[in-house]
C-alpha cells in the first residue's frame, strides 16, 4: 500500500491567500493576538525593503492550514495567525489611507470598494458591514470585525483585553508607518499599489496544508506560535514522523522529539543541527538541513537512529553555550575555557568540541578547549581575521576525528596551523587593539587585564571582577590632559589596551578625571602589578603605545598554544 503523504506544500504569496475567495479561521483555543512593537517594525522593514526594490520579494515563513468543511474554501490556521492578522491589519491602513481621499477624487472611492473586497470581504447585505477573510479566535474576532474591519475607534481603548489593544496599537502603528511615506500617502494610485504590487504578491509563504484533525495536531503540536521558519525544524520533524509505520513508534518518537526540543529550544535547533550534521558532511548551510536528512534517512529504523543521536548531543550543545552547565561538573577545569569562548562568541568550534567529546579522553578534550581558546582570541578577538575560514576548517577537523585519522590535540593544532596567527603578527595587532569599555566589551576587557595582571603577579587568587577598568587617558579628559592629546588622538587612544589597567574601586573613585601625576601616585598604593609598574614621567602618545607593546610581548605567551613550536 503506498505511503500517503502527511503534507501538501506550496509557495504562495499573501495576496494569492488572501484574495482568493477563501476564509481562514483561527481555532476557537488558539493564543490570543500577541505581535507587539518589535515584531511590527521588523515585518514594516521587510515591507519597505520590497517596496524600495521592485525586484526583490520576502519569505515570511509557512503557514499551516488544514481544511474544513466540505466546500474546500473554508481553512483552519494550525500555525500563522500572528502574521496573517498583522498583514490584514495592514491592509486595513491602507484602505484607511485612501478612504481619505475619496474627495479629493471620486476614483479613490472605486479603488478603496475594490481593495476592501480583495483583502476584507464582500459587505452583509443586511448590516452593509464588511466582514474579514480571517476570523480570529474568540477573544479577538468581535473587536476585529467591529472595529478594525469597519475602521471604527473603540470608545474605551483602555477598557479592552491586552490582545485587542495589541490589535488597535498595530492598527495605529501602520498607520502612522504609512502617513511618513508622503509620496504614497497623498496617491490613491500608490497606494493601491503599494498594498497589491508589493505586500500581496512578494510577501511569500510556505503553504502547508495538513489533510486531517489527527494530522494537525499530531505533526504539528510542537509549532512556535509567533510564526517562525518551520522549514528546518518543523518539516524536519514531520517528515521523521511520517517514516513510522505504527502508532507506538510515533508515540515514541513524539516523546524523544519533546526531550530534544526542551533541551535545545525550538529557535536554537536549526543551529543545533547545523553543527551536528557538520560532524559527517560538509559545508552544511542551514537552507539545506532539511534536504540533507531527507537523502540520509529513509525508513523508520533510521529516523530512530537520527533521533537517539540528536537526544544524545543536546545536553552538550547546552552545555557547550554555558560554563555554569550542571554537565561540567565533573571537569570543573573546562568551565573556564567554555566560558572564554562565550566571551569571544566562538562557536564555529562546535562540530570539532562535538566529534571530540565522543571521541577523544576527558583531558585531551580539556586540552583542545584551551587549544580552541588560545587560536579563537589570537584570530578573532586581537586579529579579528574572516570567521568563514574558521567554520570550513573546524568542519574538516570534525569530520577527521569522526573518521578516526585525528586522535589526539596535537593532530587538531597541525589540522588547523593555518590559523594560528603567528607571534609576530599576534604582538603587532595587539600592539593596536583597542576594545570599548561600555556595555558587553567590557567584560572582555576585564578578562584581558585580569590574564596580563595574573601573569604580571604570579597570582592564581586574582579575582576577576575584583578590581574597576581605569582610563589612564580619561574617556572624559580635562584642559590638562589635552596639551599632550589632540581629540583624534583622544578618540583613537582611549581605549587602547595600553591605556587601560586594573586599580581598586576606592583609588579609581579617588583618581577620577584627575591630573596623571595625581593618578601615578594613586597608582603606587594599588596591589595591581600592572599597575604599579606604570612609570612614564608623563602619559603622552609614545608612552601609551610603549606600554601596549610591552603588554603585547607578555600576551605573546599568555596565549599560546601547547603544540605552537613543537
Amino acid at each position: 500500500m503506498a505511503r500517503i503523504n502527511l503534507l501538501d506544500t506550496r509557495t504562495t504569496s499573501f495576496g494569492d491567500l488572501i484574495g482568493n475567495g477563501k476564509i481562514y479561521r483561527v481555532p476557537p483555543f488558539q493564543r490570543d493576538y500577541s505581535w507587539k512593537a518589535e515584531n511590527w517594525e521588523d515585518l514594516w522593514q521587510d515591507i519597505l525593503i520590497i517596496y524600495n526594490d521592485p525586484d526583490s520579494s520576502h519569505y515570511m515563513g509557512a503557514i499551516v492550514l488544514q481544511g474544513s468543511g466540505n466546500s474546500g474554501k473554508e481553512f483552519t490556521i494550525i500555525d500563522g495567525q500572528q502574521r496573517l492578522a498583522t498583514l490584514s491589519i495592514v491592509a486595513i491602513a491602507v484602505i484607511e489611507k485612501i478612504q481619505k481621499l475619496v474627495e479629493q477624487q471620486e476614483a479613490n472611492r472605486e479603488r478603496q470598494e475594490i481593495l476592501k473586497r480583495t483583502y476584507l470581504s464582500d459587505r452583509d447585505p443586511r448590516s452593509l458591514r464588511y466582514s474579514s477573510k480571517i476570523i480570529l479566535n474568540e477573544n479577538n474576532n468581535d473587536f476585529y470585525q467591529s472595529n478594525l474591519i469597519n475602521l471604527r475607534q473603540p470608545l474605551n481603548i483602555r477598557a479592552l483585553s491586552k490582545s485587542n489593544q495589541l490589535l488597535w496599537q498595530a492598527f495605529q502603528y501602520f498607520s502612522n508607518r504609512l502617513g511618513e511615506l508622503q509620496a504614497v500617502v497623498q496617491d490613491g494610485e500608490m497606494l493601491a499599489e503599494f498594498l497589491t504590487n508589493a505586500i500581496a504578491q512578494r510577501l511569500l509563504f510556505i503553504q502547508i496544508n495538513v489533510e486531517d484533525e489527527l494530522n494537525a495536531y499530531t505533526v504539528f503540536e510542537t509549532l512556535n506560535a509567533r510564526g517562525i521558519e518551520l522549514s528546518s525544524t518543523d518539516l524536519l520533524k514531520n517528515y521523521l514522523f511520517s517514516l513510522f509505520q505504527g502508532p507506538d513508534d510515533l508515540q515514541e518518537a513524539q516523546r524523544q522529539w519533546r526531550r530534544i526540543i526542551n533541551t535545545v529550544q525550538m529557535e536554537k535547533f536549526p543551529e543545533f543541527l547545523r553543527y551536528y550534521l557538520s560532524i559527517r558532511e560538509t559545508r552544511v548551510r542551514r537552507e539545506r538541513l532539511f534536504k540533507i536528512v531527507r537523502e540520509a534517512v529513509k525508513n523508520g529504523q533510521q529516523a530512530f537512529e537520527l533521533l537517539d543521536q540528536l537526544e544524545d548531543y543536546s545536553s552538550l550543545f547546552i552545555a557547550l553555550g554555558n560554563s555554569n552547565d550542571d554537565f561540567w561538573r565533573d571537569n570543573p577545569e573546562n568551565r573556564s575555557y567554555l566560558r572564554e569562548l562565550e566571551l569571544f562568541r566562538v562557536k564555529q568550534a562546535y562540530p570539532t568540541l562535538f566529534a571530540a567529546y565522543r571521541n577523544f579522553s576527558s583531558d585531551n578534550f580539556t586540552r583542545l578547549l584551551k587549544l580552541v581558546c588560545v587560536i579563537s582570541f589570537r584570530y578573532t578577538v586581537v586579529s579579528s581575521l574572516n570567521p568563514n575560514e574558521l567554520e570550513t576548517l573546524y568542519n574538516g577537523v570534525a569530520i577527521a576525528i569522526m573518521k578516526g585519522e585525528i586522535t589526539n590535540p596535537r593532530q587538531v593544532f597541525d589540522a588547523l596551523r593555518s590559523i594560528y596567527v603567528s607571534d609576530e603578527k599576534f604582538s603587532q595587532d595587539f600592539s593596536l587593539l583597542s576594545i570599548s569599555t561600555k556595555g558587553q566589551k567590557r567584560k572582555l576587557v576585564r578578562y584581558i587585564l585580569w590574564k596580563l595582571e595574573i601573569d604580571a603577579s604570579e597570582r592564581q587568587d586574582l579575582s576577576e571582577d575584583g578590581f574597576s577598568v581605569e582610563h589612564i587617558l580619561p574617556e572624559s579628559p580635562t584642559d590638562d590632559w589635552r596639551k599632550n592629546f589632540t581629540d583624534a588622538q583622544i578618540e583613537e587612544m582611549v581605549y587602547r589596551i595600553g591605556n587601560l589597567t586594573p586599580l581598586e574601586p576606592s583609588l579609581n573613585r579617588q583618581v577620577g578625571n584627575g591630573s596623571y601625576a595625581i593618578k601615578q601616585a594613586a597608582y603606587q598604593q594599588s596591589v595591581y602589578r600592572l599597575t604599579q609598574n606604570i612609570a612614564a614621567e608623563d602619559w603622552v602618545v609614545e608612552a601609551l603605545t610603549t606600554r601596549q607593546r610591552q603588554l603585547a610581548q607578555r600576551a605573546t605567551h599568555i596565549w599560546k598554544s601547547d603544540f605552537h613550536g613543537n
